[in-house]
């Protein structure tokens, strides 16, 4: 499938979905983010899995692809819980869908928690 038209395809279906969501190819670049995902900095063209190995730990990305099956998997971290997805995309066997709902609710509470008290 045309890496573009994927790319149109999946701003029409996750555009405005209120968490971050990416478009990922199976050598982990980050070829698309929602508004939900740029607003918050995210970006695209660079690889998914950089970064603290511990923020990784569960990834489902492979299984995920190998399988075509949707992987889920739950965390809580300070108190908020969050679910991870990574969903196959059809049609397009190197590409899959990451979200984790929960996960803007987390970067508030974290970000929040770094600012100084307003007086």
């Amino acid at each position: 499938m045309d890496e573009q038209k994927l790319i149109e395809a999946f701003q029409l279906m996750w555009g405005k979905y209120p968490e971050q969501v990416r478009l990922i190819r199976k050598d982990f670049t980050i070829v698309a983010g929602n508004e939900s995902y740029l607003q918050f900095g995210g970006p695209v063209g660079t690889k998914c899995n950089v970064g603290d190995p511990a923020m990784h730990k569960g990834c489902q990305a492979m299984k995920c692809l190998k399988d075509r099956e949707t992987k889920i998997n739950g965390n809580e971290v300070n108190g908020e819980r969050f679910d991870s997805y990574w969903v196959p995309v059809d049609g397009a066997e190197d590409y899959y869908v990451h979200f984790t709902n929960g996960m803007n609710a987390l970067i508030a509470k974290m970000m929040a928690a770094q600012q100084p008290p307003q007086s």
